[in-house]
Formats: C-alpha cells, sequence, structure tokens
C-alpha cells in the first residue's frame, strides 16, 4: 500500500513574487508525500467574469489537498495584486471550502477578509531576520488539535520581506493586558475588531524612538480552516526550525479534510488548469525535429543532410582537434590578440580572467584560470535576434577567405521563441559524452551577449516602441579559439571541424602555434606608441576633438533614489536595483565596417539564402571596407581604452567585444551563472560594495563595514531570487547555498557575494521517454534567469516594471545584460555586465569646430560612448548614500577616458 500510495496535491496560488519557487520546493521536500501545482492569480484559464467561473474554480480546487496562497508584491486592497485569493476566501461549506495557507501578501489578504486592515509599517523590513515570538501551547491556553500550526515549536527565527502589515487592533491592547504572561491579549481574538481571527505569533520591533511596534506574523481563522504567516518560512535565513510549522499546518489540513469526509477529485493530468512547478524543457517545447529525431524526417541521413538549407548544415557532427604550446614568460593575453591582428579587427572576442596574474594576497581576489580568444570570425556563423521580432537572423561573411554574405531570416514560432532556436542549433551540435576530450571550458561553441532588453522581454515585460533594430541578442559559433592557462602557462589552439566537409589538417593550429611560441610581451614596450605624448596632444588637438561627457544629474538621481523608496514603502517592491548611464562622446576612434548601419536596415527585409557555390562567386576582400576616422589627431581605440580598464582593474571576467554592430570593453568582477557538462550550475549574485582606501584597506575591515543589516539584506534579496531563479529549472531539492554573505578582495574594492548552486534534473529522471526532447542544459537554467537579478531587484518583474518608469524607458542596452558562452560540450560561464563601456556603430552626433589652419567652423561626427551604475535601493538606503556609489561605481570605467587623454 504504502509503494502504491497516491501523493497529495497542493494548489500554490503564485502572485508573481521572485521567492515562488522556494516555498514550492520547501513544500515537495519538506511534506515528502506531496506534488505542487502552480496557478497565477490572474491566470486567463480562469475569468472572473465568466458565467462559469466558480464552478471551474471550484472544480479545480477539488482536485488538490490544500491550497497555499503565496507571497508577491501590492496590496490586499488592489483586487489585481492577488486575484484569484479573494475568491478562495470567499468559499463556504458545501461549496469548494478546503485548507488554505496564505504567506506574506496572501497573509495580508487574509487579514484583510477576516476584518483586519492592511497598513504601512512604521518602516519596511525587506531583507530583515527576526525572532518570532509564537504562541507555545502553555502560553496560548490552547494546544495540538485546536489549530495551532506553532505547536510544539521551539523560538526560531526568520526573514521578512514586507513593508505592510496586518492591523488587527493590537495597538489598541494597553501594554499591561498584552505582557501578561499567560493567555495575554496578544493571543486572543481582538472582540469588536477581528473576532474570527486568532493571532498565533507577532514579531516586536523597537523603533528610533523607542517605541514597540506589534507585526503581526501569524494567524488562524476561527470558522474556517485558513491559516496565514507573515515571513518568508522559505527563505534561506529563516531557521529550519521554522519547518515544523509548515509540518504542523499540513496535519492540520489533513486532519481537517478527515474529520470534514472531504475527498479529494482525481482528473487526469491534462485535465488540470494548473501546472507544475519546474518548467519544461526548452527542447521539449520544440515543434521541429532534433538530435535523433532528425533521422525519422527522411528516408536516408544523407537525403535529409541535402534538403537543409545553408545554415542547419554548418557546424553539425563536429569532432576537435588542438596543440598546446607554453605560454612565453611575460607575454598577457592582450599580447596574443595583437600578435594575431586581432585587436583592430570589427570583428573581435576576448574573455579574459585579466586578474589571473595580479599581485594579491592568497585570500584575496577571485582569480579565473582561463582566457579565450575566439579567431576567424569573419568566417563563424552568427545569430542575431531583436527583442520582438518574430524571426532571428542567421548570418555568415565568408567561407575559406571566400566572401559569401549569406543571410537567412528563421521564424521562431515552431521553436517556442528564440531560446528554442539557439537549444536546437547547440543540440545538434553537441561533442557526444564518449568522446575523451581535454578538461578546458570552451572547445568551440556560441559565444556573445544578451542584452537587459531581452531579459525583460523573457519576463513578458513590454518595451516602449524602439528607434532602432540591434540586436538584443548576438551570438557567434566559434570553431577557431585560442585558450590561455594561467595556472600551467599553457596556450591551446584549438578548432571545431567536420570530417565531411573540412580538410583534414591542423595548418592553422601550426601556423598560430609558430606565431605565438616567438611572441614577445608587448607591454614591455611602450603601450600605445601610435600615439602622441599626452603633451604633444594638448598642443594639437583642435577643439572639436574633445571628449565631451555627461554624467548623470545628483538631484535627478537622488529624487530617484526617493521615489523608488516610495514604491518599497507601499509595498510593490523589496528592493530597486536603480542604475542610470554616463554619456561620452568623442572623435570616431576605430575604424568602423560601413556596412554595419546596413546590416541591420538589411534584416528587417527578406534576404536571398544562395547556396555554398564556389565557381558562382567571385574572390573578394575578406575584410569589410571600413571608414577611416576624420579627425587629424590620433584618438585611441577601444582596444587602447579595454588594454587602459584591464590594467587599472584586472576583473576576472574582463571582455572585449566587437560584434553584431557593437563594442564592449568590461572589467565584470560578477560572475552570472557556469554550468558544467554534468549540469552542475552555480550562480554568484554580489551585492554591498566598498571601495579600498586608507581606512578600509584589508578583508577584516571591509568585513566589518559590509556585515551589517543593510548590505546583509540587499544581499540575502538576490539570494533568495536566484534560488527561485534556479529552482524553476533543476526542481524542488536540487538547489543550495554554499557561500552565504562572504566579502572577497578585488583590485580596487570589496564585494560581498553569495554562491547558489543547482543541479539539472539527471538524465535518468528527463530522458523518460528515451529521446532528448525533455533533457534540460544550462541554456534552460540562462533563459530562465534573464535578466541578472543582482540587477533588478526583487520581486524581478515588478520591479523592473517599476524601474522602466523611475528611469524613463531609457534602455540599459550590454548594461546589466551578460557575456560568455554556451561550449559543445554543454558548459557554459556567463558574466553581468557591469564596470563597463560600450559603444553602438550607427549612434553618432555632429559636433561643430574650427579649423586648424584657417578658424572655420566645420562638422564633425563623434561616437558616443555608454557607461552604466547604479546600486540596489532599498528601504535603509538614503539618497546620498546611494548617489555616492553610484558614482564611486561610475569612477573606474569613466576614467579610462582621463587616462587616455
Amino acid at each position: 500500500m504504502s509503494g502504491n500510495k497516491k501523493k497529495h496535491k497542493i494548489l500554490f496560488l503564485d502572485a508573481y513574487d521572485s521567492f515562488s519557487n522556494n516555498i514550492t520546493s520547501l513544500l515537495t521536500t519538506l511534506l515528502h508525500n506531496v506534488d505542487v501545482y502552480v496557478l497565477s492569480i490572474d491566470s486567463p484559464l480562469l475569468d472572473p467574469t465568466s458565467p462559469d467561473f466558480h464552478n471551474r474554480f471550484r472544480r479545480e480546487l477539488a482536485q488538490y489537498t490544500a491550497v497555499v496562497c503565496g507571497p508577491g508584491p501590492g496590496s490586499p486592497d488592489n483586487e489585481a495584486d492577488v486575484g484569484l485569493m479573494n475568491y478562495v476566501w470567499q468559499l463556504t461549506a458545501g461549496s469548494g471550502l478546503l485548507p488554505v495557507l496564505g504567506i506574506c501578501l496572501g497573509f495580508q489578504s487574509l487579514v484583510k477578509y477576516g476584518g483586519g486592515e492592511v497598513k504601512r509599517l512604521k518602516r519596511g523590513l525587506h531583507g530583515m531576520v527576526r525572532e518570532v515570538l509564537h504562541c507555545s501551547d502553555s502560553d496560548c491556553g490552547y494546544g495540538n488539535g485546536d489549530g495551532n500550526i506553532f505547536h510544539d515549536v521551539k523560538p526560531f527565527k526568520a526573514t521578512l520581506y514586507h513593508s505592510l502589515c496586518g492591523d488587527i487592533g493590537q495597538h489598541e491592547v494597553s501594554e499591561a493586558d498584552w505582557k501578561e504572561d499567560r493567555g495575554g491579549a496578544k493571543w486572543k481574538a481582538i472582540q469588536g475588531k477581528c473576532p474570527e481571527l486568532l493571532p498565533l505569533a507577532w514579531v516586536e520591533e523597537e523603533r528610533e524612538n523607542g517605541e514597540v511596534e506589534r507585526i503581526l506574523m501569524g494567524v488562524l481563522h476561527l470558522r474556517k480552516p485558513f491559516w496565514g504567516l507573515q515571513y518568508h518560512p522559505e527563505s534561506v535565513c529563516t531557521e529550519q526550525e521554522g519547518n515544523k510549522v509548515i509540518e504542523n499546518w499540513f496535519k492540520e489540513a489533513l486532519r481537517w479534510n478527515e474529520e470534514q469526509g472531504r475527498m479529494v477529485v482525481e482528473v487526469a493530468e491534462g485535465e488540470r488548469l494548473a501546472h507544475q512547478a519546474t518548467k519544461p524543457s526548452l527542447l521539449s517545447r520544440l515543434q521541429v525535429p532534433v538530435g535523433d529525431d532528425e533521422q525519422t524526417t527522411s528516408s536516408t541521413a544523407t537525403t535529409g543532410e541535402t534538403n537543409k538549407i545553408w545554415w542547419e548544415r554548418i557546424g553539425r557532427r563536429p569532432e576537435y582537434r588542438s596543440v598546446a604550446v607554453r605560454l612565453p614568460h611575460g607575454v598577457q593575453v592582450s599580447d596574443v590578440v595583437e600578435e594575431l591582428g586581432l585587436d583592430g579587427s570589427d570583428k573581435v572576442v576576448v574573455l579574459e580572467s585579466a586578474n589571473a596574474a595580479a599581485t594579491a594576497s592568497a585570500r584575496a581576489d577571485v582569480r579565473g584560470r582561463y582566457s579565450i580568444i575566439a579567431a576567424e570570425l569573419d568566417e563563424a556563423l552568427r545569430l542575431e535576434y531583436h527583442t520582438g521580432n518574430e524571426y532571428a537572423t542567421l548570418k555568415l561573411q565568408s567561407v575559406n577567405g571566400l566572401q559569401v554574405d549569406l543571410s537567412e531570416r528563421v521564424f521562431l514560432a515552431s521553436y517556442g521563441g528564440i531560446w528554442g532556436l539557439v537549444a536546437s542549433f547547440q543540440e545538434t551540435r553537441s561533442l557526444g559524452s564518449g568522446v575523451e576530450l581535454p578538461d578546458l571550458p570552451f572547445l568551440g561553441g556560441f559565444v556573445g551577449f544578451i542584452t537587459y532588453e531581452q531579459g525583460l522581454s523573457d519576463i513578458d515585460i513590454h518595451l516602449e516602441n524602439r528607434q532602432h533594430h540591434r540586436p538584443d541578442v548576438c551570438l557567434v559559433w566559434v570553431t577557431k579559439s585560442v585558450i590561455i592557462d594561467h595556472t600551467l602557462g599553457l596556450v591551446h589552439i584549438q578548432e571545431l571541424y567536420s570530417s565531411d566537409t573540412d580538410v583534414d589538417d591542423d595548418a592553422w593550429m601550426r601556423s598560430i602555434a609558430d606565431r605565438l611560441v616567438s611572441t614577445s610581451p608587448h607591454h614591455q614596450h611602450q603601450l600605445f606608441n601610435d600615439l602622441p605624448s599626452p603633451a604633444k596632444r594638448a598642443k594639437t588637438r583642435r577643439p572639436s576633438t574633445s571628449t565631451s561627457i555627461q554624467t548623470p544629474l545628483t538631484k535627478e538621481y537622488e529624487a530617484k533614489v526617493k521615489a523608488c523608496q516610495e514604491f518599497i514603502a507601499a509595498g510593490d517592491s523589496y528592493e530597486l536595483c536603480l542604475t542610470d548611464q554616463t554619456k561620452i562622446t568623442r572623435p570616431l576612434s576605430d575604424a568602423i565596417p560601413s556596412t554595419t548601419s546596413q546590416e541591420h536596415k538589411a534584416s528587417q527585409q527578406r534576404p536571398t539564402s544562395p547556396t555554398f557555390n564556389r565557381k558562382q562567386q567571385q574572390r573578394r576582400r575578406s575584410s569589410s571596407s571600413l571608414v577611416p576616422t576624420t579627425t587629424s589627431t590620433p584618438v585611441p581605440s577601444s582596444w587602447h581604452l579595454y588594454k587602459t580598464l584591464r590594467s587599472r582593474q584586472p576583473a576576472p571576467f574582463a571582455s572585449y567585444l566587437r560584434l553584431g554592430g557593437v563594442t564592449l570593453v568590461s572589467a565584470s568582477p560578477e560572475r552570472f551563472l557556469t554550468y558544467d557538462r554534468r549540469g552542475r550550475c552555480s550562480m554568484r549574485p554580489m551585492k554591498g560594495t566598498v571601495r579600498k582606501s586608507e581606512s578600509v584597506s584589508t578583508l577584516e575591515q571591509a568585513e566589518k563595514i559590509l556585515h551589517v543589516p543593510k548590505e546583509e539584506a540587499e544581499n540575502l534579496m538576490i539570494v533568495d531570487l536566484v534560488r527561485h531563479d534556479l529552482h524553476s529549472i533543476c526542481g524542488a531539492g536540487n538547489v543550495e547555498v554554499s557561500d552565504l554573505l562572504k566579502v572577497e578582495e578585488y583590485q580596487s574594492v570589496f564585494q560581498m557575494i553569495t554562491v547558489v548552486e543547482g543541479q539539472l534534473p539527471s538524465p535518468s529522471s528527463s530522458h523518460q521517454d528515451g529521446n532528448n526532447r525533455k533533457k534540460y542544459t544550462g541554456l534552460d537554467v540562462l533563459a530562465a534567469s534573464l535578466p541578472p537579478g543582482s540587477m533588478t531587484g526583487a520581486p524581478k518583474k515588478r520591479s523592473c516594471e517599476l524601474l522602466q518608469q523611475i528611469e524613463q524607458h531609457r534602455e540599459r542596452s550590454l548594461y546589466s545584460g551578460v557575456v560568455g558562452y554556451m561550449c559543445v560540450t554543454g558548459r557554459g560561464d556567463w558574466s553581468v555586465t557591469i564596470r563597463s563601456l560600450f559603444r553602438w556603430d550607427d549612434e553618432r552626433v555632429t559636433v561643430q569646430g574650427q579649423g586648424e589652419q584657417d578658424g572655420q567652423q566645420s562638422e564633425e561626427e563623434h561616437e558616443v560612448w555608454h557607461i552604466g551604475a547604479g546600486g540596489a535601493v532599498t528601504i535603509l538606503s538614503t539618497p546620498e548614500g546611494e548617489r555616492e556609489e553610484m558614482f564611486t561605481k561610475l569612477a573606474g570605467p569613466l576614467r579610462v577616458f582621463a587616462d587616455l587623454g
């Protein structure tokens, strides 16, 4: 009987909180024989205006043992914020009544239904950990079996995430009655106000003026099987003793069902309106053949291959080869880039562990071990997608030195969106697990960037009309690359190839190896030998060539901080990661491809798809036509900007990209997501920053400054958000926190980080039907986690909507997005794009100036660079403090322009 025992089913009503999946995981793992299903509070499948709504809702509820009304942004006074919750409380005996637990917003909704009010706290308590004063059996005057879900629970601390509180008349109780030891007023229903709500738990918060605020933490409805908890039982900082409260609640729910003779209705899976908490895999959503399935679409594999259009044939069934050489002494990544001639290329990707060789104490700095340089990008397939389009564009410039300029739109409906297309492409080009491969992070695959706006689209946030058609996803399929192992001092020159179509030799690798072994450290020579000295530049520069810098206005930024805090106080967010942008205009520096803007315009037209036929092609120059700069004064190139930034702020996730019409120069210290070929995922949210100074020069000093309630709360909120994101793919019980609130040392700052790890479902559980359709990969986690929680706040969706409003719908673009790779082995590594500057090739401004010789007015085109900076605003923030933090983060990237003149 026990082996075939049917699982209980719990319905979770999701109010779009960023901690919901943590609750469903807690319920699943803690209550054991339970499946949790999720239904949004505004599900289109249950329209309250429909004539049969009540009958359909009751039929849905009849399938569950109990319901949990979850947390979320907003207030129960706003019907749209609680949606279906209101209809749960209205259930009556004989008309669908069942046990319910409300958490946070769900708790407040119950309090309102019970006659209480929901008011603002004197100051919000988001991310604060407090002792919960609950009614132990002797104090309350009732015990087990009386609905007391705190029965036999020892004292514990719990995490709070709220700025609103339930008022059942507690502040009308005298101090003497409140403090009465046994059966005191704090444990009794307050007659005349909320006679049906029995308080079960409190937090007594002492405020600055010495006044104690009585904050309701738990209630029991005396007529219906309804309970509520204001605190968050699922938070990583809520002590495990609090789990007993959830266990007790479920025991009470089962007891009530049994006493009332309530039987759960069993239905077929497809008849249930709610869905399981774990998202289906990207591969399972495809409506096109993938992997082994493709062989069923044609009579033979050969015929299927012939019928594929050009981009489908690229890179399929790859094989791998490599050559390793010793890295010459003193040679840096920048030297290798320059030796390969990539520093002046209009297509380049460098992912560098720039602090790998930095001098630091053993316990300081997060060090990267490897750096990645993509090669031969003119001959690499490029995938571009503009958020909101129904299609992605695949491009190929040349093949074996022959310019072909192929471009094809791929409509996304059958792929389920852009990430389905990427997943399908990657799956058919993976290196088999049975092949012996070197233990390197990247052997080949997609490399590129994803903008913040793509992340907004992924969480269903509408973007205002955008006045451009730049890519929000730009990935290049890298088959040739150079990997530098800084620990062993080795350079791996490697390539992916197909034995069916590619030349079977290693000539390219040997050629690169020969060049690298004789490379000298360029950094020992004059750093910018193509530039005049600063003194000479000062004498020769024309007025029109001066760099213009437009930073955020102090008062405006402080006003935005106050606006954030008003939303937080109103319960609409727990934390808002406010940002602003600095704009730098300066004379054109790099040679810009003249076709860049035309490429984006052309992508809006239906292109033709010529096939590979060398006889029909004319050999052209493999490089694009370049537009020279117009100023007579040399201007430091974007590569010079990168070298300067990496020397000033060596970071473990530095990057230099010129791809898809954008140039990115980044010294990011923050890893967003990494995953290995065995499905182990890790995220490192970074919140809490203090700049190094004479007074803060050691890790111990930084820890004293950062281990305070404000900084820890900032980090904790994002940690619980990241756990939620990972749980959505990894599933219940497969996420853990390995390093909580840890302070790390970097070149110029100390940062507080937390490491959250997850494990993807194993092949045995995801391949139940014998194919790869249900397989989860690291891409599933990436797609489910954008935009990075450390750049949004929590709850993510509502916070991003508010930030769009506060930031006046200004695009963050690459800033707050991610940069990284997904390898053909299943590995991947992505960093958050912060401490960075970027430039779009098609963004120019015209500047008026005077000619050097005749003094006549002249016009000159300048390029525009953007630097984003900001910080997490909480209820404990001050406008002045947030403004200072923003300018502190801005200083590093901005200083490179001053350094180079």
